[in-house]
């Protein structure tokens, strides 16, 4: 795919509508072809609106599909979903048993979804309070999680080095900066938090306005909390990477195979019936599209955008040499990395969630989100007016309804599954392949007794109550982040009742 640049070759498409998955050639254009059906969303202002993500663009285009399953199948585990959460499973299964036969299905292609479309933060966080965890764990299991979880990052990093996995990684602390005082008195908050629950010694620091101005250049910045031990990475690469890496073992990835149904012992599908003792839900955002499973995980949008690559006279302007990942303590926060070619990569909120838990279409984003995250990056960084946008895109990430991420296996059918990452699916799906795979081949070890292990939510509401409940949470943090800019120095009441809303 050609980077802002012209858009007129052809390709191959796949539209993702919940399980069901339809193949065309479309024209980068939106010319319509015979007998192909082309729809996406016009855009005057960006160089390319879906075709997934500018991270496949970035590495010449989608990739050329891997065979569909062609009938009836049999193997020891079956993996529904192509993702990080899939692969590090069959990675990690393959490297401890390589007689097992692992099977993944997958409805597009490896890293179709989340893990081809993030913002590339390896950073070793997970969801949820940490408090809500203690309900299925004890402190000691919780801060054993946490460490368990940096430590997901030297693991990512160790296996694509031996993998030969080049995602353009480079370690980078994260920058969270504040911008008023309710934001800086937020991050100090966490901050202490974070020591009391026992974070290792240097992985955080509190730093003011003046050192925040010596690393990037925001105009009112106030300080910042920097999380040391992360990392960036270019999220297509890597889920490209580690699927080739899943196939040296002698794993079997079927793309452009929709799972139906998942059942004890059987992943119906669109081509035929995978029948396994052992069948691994790792689905993600796109979970809610199976039968039964509507209310288990709600699917939370997500956009991104990425510039034009930037001159050195600009980057001069702004700083930002130690490509650190970027984002606010704001309500509606934002996120954002210096990308290998020096382009801007920033992400957030567009619409929040899709009546009826539906997903997007192949990434295309409304011009009207693509405006608010041009927003935020001028408001970030005001020295980047008239930068092209070259590239906008959106996915879904799922969240549970207690906003904590979750690993289990049901031994009596034979059920596995790991997600709701909230967003932070990078390294925590790594931890939870790891954790799948002991749990699948029986073992008993630190990370089968982390608190995350077999943890299970509430269903969210019917519709329309969580359609309304979303969108007002947001509302609220919108008209929250106004007030404190406007009026203060605490957080604003509209923020906490739209936690209480949610549960969040």
């Amino acid at each position: 795919m050609t980077q802002g640049g012209a858009r007129s070759t052809q390709r191959r498409r796949a539209d993702v509508d919940g399980s069901t998955l339809t193949l065309s050639l479309t024209s980068e254009t939106g010319d319509r072809r015979k007998g192909m059906k082309v729809s996406r969303l016009e855009t005057t202002d960006v160089g390319v609106n879906g075709e997934v993500s500018f991270w496949h663009a970035d590495m010449g285009g989608l990739p050329a599909y891997r065979s569909a399953l062609a009938g009836d199948a049999a193997a020891d585990v079956c993996i529904v979903g192509g993702g990080y959460s899939g692969l590090w499973t069959a990675y990690y299964l393959l490297k401890a048993d390589p007689r097992l036969r692992v099977v993944v299905l997958e409805q597009a292609f490896a890293g179709f979804g989340a893990s081809g479309r993030n913002g590339g933060w390896l950073s070793g966080e997970f969801a949820g309070p940490r408090e809500r965890y203690l309900a299925t764990g004890t402190r000691a299991g919780v801060i054993e999680m946490q460490r368990a979880m940096i430590g997901a990052v030297e693991e990512v990093i160790a296996i694509a080095a031996a993998q030969g996995i080049d995602a353009d990684i480079r370690r980078a602390d994260i920058l969270t900066v504040a911008r008023t005082g309710a934001q800086m008195a937020r991050l100090a908050e966490r901050h202490r938090q974070d020591l009391a629950w026992e974070i290792p010694s240097g992985r955080q620091s509190l730093i003011d306005a003046e050192a925040l101005r010596e690393r990037i250049a925001i105009p009112g910045g106030l300080g910042a909390l920097v999380t040391h031990g992360a990392a960036r990475v270019q999220p297509a690469k890597l889920a490209r990477g580690l699927a080739a890496a899943v196939e040296r073992l002698g794993g079997v990835i079927h793309e452009r195979t929709a799972v139906r149904e998942i059942r004890q012992g059987h992943a119906i599908t669109n081509a035929g019936v995978v029948r396994a003792p052992v069948i691994v839900r790792a689905t993600e955002g796109f979970t809610a599209a199976l039968p039964g499973l509507r209310r288990l995980w709600l699917p939370l949008n997500s956009a991104m955008i990425v510039t034009e690559p930037i001159s050195e006279a600009l980057w001069a302007k702004i700083g930002w040499s130690g490509r650190e990942l970027l984002g606010d303590a704001s309500h509606l926060y934002s996120y954002a990395q210096r990308t290998r070619e020096g382009r801007i990569a920033i992400g957030g909120r567009g619409v929040p969630y899709r009546f009826g838990s539906r997903t997007d279409r192949f990434g295309e984003t409304r011009p009207e989100t693509i405006a608010r995250l041009r927003a935020m990056l001028g408001a970030l960084l005001p020295q980047t007016p008239g930068l092209r946008i070259d590239h906008a895109w959106c996915g879904v990430l799922a969240v549970p309804r207690d906003w904590c991420a979750s690993v289990g296996l049901d031994r009596a059918s034979g059920l596995a599954w790991a997600g709701g990452y909230v967003g932070d699916g990078v390294s925590t799906a790594n931890l939870a392949g790891r954790t799948l795979a002991d749990l699948i081949l029986g073992r008993d070890t630190a990370l089968t007794r982390l608190p995350w292990v077999g943890r299970t939510a509430p269903a969210w509401e019917p519709e329309p109550l969580r359609w309304l409940a979303v969108h007002g949470m947001y509302g609220l943090y919108q008209w929250a982040d106004r007030r404190e800019a406007a009026l203060g120095e605490r957080t604003s009441a509209l923020a906490r009742l739209a936690d209480r809303l949610t549960g969040r």
